[in-house]
């Protein structure tokens, strides 16, 4: 269990250089999402080695923020729509 902890831990690791080194927005915010699933994915192992349903609740809640935060990044880095008040 705690091997598989390390391995999502590493691959988290790795993806972070995506996060750096992307060659668009697009690519970092997708490298940081799967970061923080992967990390969602620790919290949920480590509720099942430990035995405490407590991290499965900060799990679901950090899985929510998770899916507004890439909402809302997706939103603010779009191109804007043409036709607009500005044009």
């Amino acid at each position: 269990m705690l091997y598989l902890i390390l391995a999502i831990v590493l691959s988290a690791i790795l993806t972070f250089y995506r996060v750096i080194k992307g060659p668009s927005v697009p690519d970092r915010i997708a490298a940081m999402n799967s970061i923080g699933v992967m990390f969602l994915l620790v919290l949920v192992l480590l509720s099942y080695y430990f035995e405490r349903k407590i991290f499965i609740d900060v799990a679901l809640i950090y899985g929510v923020f998770l899916f507004i935060n890439v909402l809302v990044m997706s939103k603010y880095f779009s191109e804007p729509e043409k036709g607009g008040v500005g044009d």
